[in-house]
């Protein structure tokens, strides 16, 4: 059977799109499957820009540190003194802390939330914002 590269032969002006579509489609499924999707706290605080981020796990305390040096625990103002109780009435069976600390808010609050964080031996990460590029 001889190939025909005659060139009077028309070529093909139609396209299929059905394997197009399923690619698009099977490409949607994957990235919604594989996105974070990470709550948002209400308390409005600036987080510091980074070149990377980790994922964070589905369990954690919530910590929001605003610039004004407010303590917010899960939502709820707290006040300095009484943090450690706070994150002990929170805490359950939860491993991490997830600090919130807004980029205006000092070392030393900062390291407030990480010695109460250790006292109850949980792990602190601390949130923040993918720099754009």
């Amino acid at each position: 059977m001889p190939l025909d590269f005659s060139p009077d032969r028309e070529p093909l002006t139609t396209f299929s799109l059905a394997g197009m579509t399923d690619i698009v489609l099977l490409l949607l499924v994957f990235f919604l499957l594989t996105s974070n999707f990470i709550p948002q706290m209400g308390i409005q605080v600036t987080l510091p820009k980074v070149d990377t981020s980790a994922p964070v796990e589905s369990e954690f305390v919530q910590v929001a540190l605003t610039e004004e040096g407010q303590f917010y625990v899960d939502g709820q103002t707290v006040p300095r003194q009484s943090l450690v109780q706070a994150l002990r009435r929170v805490k359950g069976n939860k491993s991490t802390l997830v600090l919130r600390a807004d980029q205006g808010a000092t070392i030393g609050q900062f390291a407030t939330v990480a010695s109460a964080a250790q006292a109850l031996n949980l792990r602190v990460l601390m949130a923040t914002e993918r720099r754009s590029s």
